[in-house]
């Protein structure tokens, strides 16, 4: 039986990372998660917290965005000193946990898709550079795996999520070039898929539309996270396959701002309808279905990310325990 039941995507309303680590363990104790603050500005948002973590891949800030560069600045430093005190803030309130953690960090091709080499376009056009972004980002994210077990030494397992709300431009090939004037090329799925192995078991979110599941499947990530209310009746056979192939489907079924939630059985409804239409076993729900909030949390205030949090963990008994009953109701 999975005991994770339910977590969030990432990310945090606010400055206070104490706060937000507390809210995190407290509401999602099964899953809990290292949150993100984009809210503090240059270097805690998405991409800059990830290139903050590339190995030999120093990032700066230009007016049209994050760029590599040829040696660490201000702006990779912010990015590396936001990772640190987050750490530190974990290391904190978790010092006694003990229980899988997830980290966060944007995906390879995402985060292609966003940074531009130095005297360019942006690396997704070069599959020399995107090799060269996702073999440095792999070694990066493998150090702060270590990072995360050093400092939390009861954590049993650090769950690997890689964010890839772009994957689905760069499969389809409406990715802007950095002059905007044009579309870069779509880029083969091998090259995704290949990519994709170099990282450890990761569970892939993406709350875009067209998630390509069909390629993830092939290669071989844990799970998939996407927003429950884009998973169309097409994607479904495609959905049907990769739990049937054992993928961990993680499904965003509160809005992640404001909003006046409804009953837990409401909350879980679209994961119990989901599975009657897949017409796999009900026993099987709680066991490869983790709920969340659709997506990250920062638009939303600190008071509705601990509620969205505490809807999806009570949403969540739904399914455990009785979803036949549930799927009735």
């Amino acid at each position: 039986m999975l005991t994770w039941e339910a977590t969030g995507v990432g990310s945090h309303p606010g400055q206070d990372h104490l706060e937000a680590a507390r809210v995190v363990f407290g509401e999602v104790p099964g899953l809990p998660y290292l949150p993100e603050l984009p809210g503090r500005g240059v270097g805690a948002d998405m991409i800059g917290r990830t290139a903050g973590l590339l190995i030999d891949l120093p990032v700066e800030v230009q007016p049209s965005g994050w760029r590599l560069t040829g040696r660490p600045g201000r702006d990779h430093q912010r990015a590396v000193d936001h990772l640190r005190r987050d750490l530190d803030g974990l290391e904190e309130v978790g010092h006694a946990y003990e229980g899988p953690l997830k980290v966060q960090v944007c995906g390879p091709w995402t985060l292609a898709g966003a940074l531009e080499l130095r005297h360019g376009d942006k690396v997704l056009s070069d599959h020399g550079a995107v090799r060269d972004l996702a073999e440095s980002l792999a070694q990066g994210v493998a150090d702060h795996v270590a990072e995360v077990r050093r400092r939390l030494p009861g954590v049993t397992e650090v769950v690997l999520q890689l964010d890839e709300p772009g994957l689905p431009g760069v499969l389809a090939g409406t990715v802007p070039t950095a002059s905007g004037f044009g579309r870069l090329p779509a880029v083969e799925e091998w090259r995704v898929e290949e990519s994709l192995r170099a990282f450890p078991s990761p569970i892939v979110h993406c709350c875009a539309p067209s998630v390509p599941y069909d390629v993830l499947r092939r290669a071989g990530v844990r799970g998939v996270s996407v927003d429950a209310s884009l998973v169309r009746r097409r994607d479904e056979d495609a959905v049907g396959e990769a739990v049937e192939a054992g993928l961990l489907l993680f499904l965003g079924v509160v809005p992640g701002t404001d909003t006046r939630l409804p009953d837990v059985g409401v909350v879980a409804k679209p994961a119990l309808e989901l599975w009657r239409r897949l017409g796999f076993a009900a026993e099987r729900l709680a066991e490869q279905v983790v709920l969340t909030p659709s997506c990250g949390l920062a638009g939303a205030s600190p008071a509705y990310a601990r509620v969205a949090l505490a809807a999806c963990r009570k949403a969540a008994r739904v399914l455990s325990e009785d979803p036949e009953a549930g799927a009735a109701g």
